[in-house]
């Protein structure tokens, strides 16, 4: 046996350039990054306040900006496929076709599981307590290790770049292909080990913020009092308690597939591939709405903040969220349509898929009548909820289309699918990390992002969605299979051009997201949000100060109708002061920040890359780390930290007389 497995120096890429370019440019980016913030003396702040925060709105902004990173990461894979596919007619491209394998297989596998499922969650742990009225999530440490082990999940799949090779099945790892027989490499492994790790993380913050909005509300806030964000937040984290251990069990099975000659997927030695397909697609239709629904609440809160006026048909959106959350466990078997079913089942999943865009529908014509007769003010994070409402509308006109059966035998194969599947994900949770990350980034950091430079990013994108998008409508309908590494067709060449045209103006907008935020760093004294509520908000994250202290909420609000804030701060307009007296300040009692995430996740690494190289003393090591990390948490003898209620009064009086300055000013 060797020392380390099967890890040797075959596994650097060092006969293929690009991979090698670029896992040499993200280790000397890393290093530098290191390098500076030690320079710096940055080392000790970062360690103590971010790596070992529990507080939920620092993860929160730790996971969106997690997002961010792999977002760049899985933007370059796509623009890779675009660029190979304008050149690729009559030639083999600038990509060899293992390598294009790869791209697209990592380009799904990181924008579902590290791009968008991050920042729905970051913008929920950021938000959810804040307009619960509550201080912090049900479980602090659980939060920061649920982010940890999204964070292992992210580093495999990165390392994959530099070690080895990702896998090459695709976004979702279909059998056979993806066993031993066909797939020798550790390719799938990378896979499957990332997302069994970052999976436990993701079911762990479900757990967490399900408990924490079931238990956790301030007084006299009762289910129909609570805000949409949070019924959707309640919703989308129930569906990852029923879903996401089929993804672990499905993943484990694979496993014991591809290491101990099980047959769980193997249809000549007694197995059933078939079954992979039903538990993958139990867990990925869900999937799609775990992203969706928070994104929905997000679009509600942007929608009735700028148009100034209460969200139109309140109890209406409740009942449509939780109907999608029923539905979305019902409607599985449209993915494999082709496969032979039958009739009958096919008849009854194609009618289950077109009754679930009943309840999508619900909801934007409700954001229009929300819009209609109010003040509609056009600012940036309004603008992103525009667009995604016309753009939603197509994909979901294609969606309805796929959920008839005999089309979908014609189209389910070809760039007609990946069309549809990109117009439904980008605007209904891109789109709405977009306009989330500038509705509260003052929240969280004190002051507004710069309006111009968000605007450009928005057209940029926008046009770039269309651009990217609408041709492959185009050419699927011409017959154009998916995962075309080249083809020989001259009609869609010209296609393939505009779609790598999009796909350049969307590389503008993330450029001037950047630019933005550099612009908006440096001028953050002119974009300051002084008094906590800069777009004249209406729930109860703005009656704190921006950035929020550690305890949100000196004294626990006491909500009174379904927009608790907005109630008080009209009285509070009529007065030209705040009207709710100085409370008794008292003493808080706050968790401790602990290492304890950071460390699981470390080992949890270690044991992933052993499992993956078969380096079984490592995997030993990692699991007697980790075993041993989780034994002093569980034994530890500390006391939660106490805030003085002198530190609690001096930042909510100042608060206090913030907001009378604006309220006299007419700024409130």
């Amino acid at each position: 046996m060797k020392l380390l497995g099967k890890l040797d120096w075959s596994a650097i890429p060092f006969d293929q350039p690009i991979p090698l370019a670029a896992g040499a440019l993200v280790i000397v980016v890393i290093l530098g990054v290191v390098a500076l913030i030690f320079a710096k003396g940055w080392a000790p702040y970062i360690w103590n306040e971010w790596i070992c925060s529990v507080d939920h709105k620092r993860i929160g902004v730790m996971y969106c900006s997690l997002a961010m990173v792999m977002l760049v990461r899985g933007f370059i894979d796509a623009l890779m496929m675009r660029t190979q596919q304008s050149v690729a007619f009559h030639s083999g491209g600038y990509l060899p076709p293992e390598h294009y394998d790869q791209i697209f297989s990592a380009h799904g596998t990181i924008m579902i599981f590290f791009v968008a499922m991050p920042f729905v969650i970051g913008l929920m742990n950021f938000v959810v307590p804040l307009q619960l009225g509550v201080r912090d999530v049900a479980f602090p440490t659980l939060n920061s290790v649920a982010l940890w082990l999204t964070a292992a999940g992210v580093l495999l799949v990165n390392m994959s770049l530099v070690v080895g090779e990702f896998s090459r099945v695709g976004w979702l790892p279909y059998p056979p292909l993806s066993e031993l027989t066909y797939s020798p490499g550790v390719g799938v492994d990378y896979y499957c080990w990332a997302l069994e790790i970052s999976g436990i993380g993701t079911l762990a913050g479900g757990i967490n913020l399900v408990t924490t909005i079931l238990k956790m509300r301030a007084p006299g806030l009762s289910y129909t009092r609570m805000p949409i964000f949070c019924w959707t937040a309640l919703a989308s984290n129930l569906m990852i308690i029923a879903a996401f251990p089929v993804l672990t069990a499905t993943l484990a099975m694979l496993l014991l597939d591809r290491y101990l000659g099980f047959h769980f997927f193997t249809n000549t030695m007694g197995g059933n591939q078939m079954m992979f397909m039903n538990l993958i697609w139990i867990w990925g239709h869900p999937e799609v709405y775990i992203l969706v629904l928070p994104a929905f609440g997000v679009y509600s809160e942007v929608v009735s903040t700028f148009s100034g006026k209460p969200l139109f048909g309140y109890r209406s959106m409740i009942v449509a969220t939780m109907a999608i959350c029923i539905i979305s466990f019902l409607v599985w078997l449209h993915h494999f349509f082709t496969m032979g079913p039958g009739g009958d089942v096919n008849g009854v999943f194609g009618i289950a898929s077109m009754i679930i865009a009943v309840p999508t529908g619900v909801k934007i014509f409700n954001w229009l009548f929300t819009m209609y007769g109010g003040t509609v003010r056009f600012r940036v994070p309004m603008l992103w909820s525009i667009a995604f409402m016309i753009t939603f509308v197509i994909g979901g006109m294609t969606g309805v289309m796929l959920a008839i059966p005999p089309a979908d035998f014609i189209l389910h194969n070809n760039l007609f699918l990946v069309a549809h599947f990109h117009n439904v994900i980008i605007p209904g949770v891109l789109f709405a990390a977009f306009a989330g990350y500038v509705y509260w980034f003052p929240k969280a950091f004190g002051f507004k992002l710069d309006e111009g430079w968000g605007k450009a990013a928005f057209w940029f994108w926008v046009i770039g969605f269309y651009l990217a998008f609408m041709p492959l409508y185009v050419m699927g309908l011409e017959g154009m299979p998916r995962r075309m590494q080249s083809y020989d067709v001259p009609q869609w060449q010209p296609w393939a051009h505009v779609a790598t045209v999009g796909a350049l103006s969307i590389m503008c907008g993330i450029a001037c997201m950047v630019i933005q935020l550099v612009v908006s760093i440096r001028n953050r004294e002119q974009l300051r949000d002084d008094y906590g509520d800069p777009w004249d908000g209406r729930t109860l994250e703005w009656i704190t100060p921006s950035p929020p202290p550690e305890f949100n909420f000196a004294v626990m609000p006491n909500v009174t109708g379904e927009e608790a804030y907005w109630g008080l701060k009209e009285a509070a307009r009529e007065q030209q002061r705040i009207t709710r007296p100085v409370p008794e300040y008292e003493d808080l009692e706050m968790p401790r920040n602990s290492p304890t995430g950071f460390v699981c996740a470390f080992f949890a690494v270690m044991m992933g890359f052993a499992l993956i190289w078969h380096i079984w003393w490592l995997l030993v090591l990692g699991f007697i780390g980790a075993y041993a990390t989780l034994v002093v948490f569980a034994w530890r003898d500390l006391h939660e930290r106490i805030i003085p209620k002198e530190e609690v009064a001096r930042i909510d009086l100042e608060n206090r007389a913030r907001r009378n300055l604006a309220l006299q000013e007419g700024r409130v």
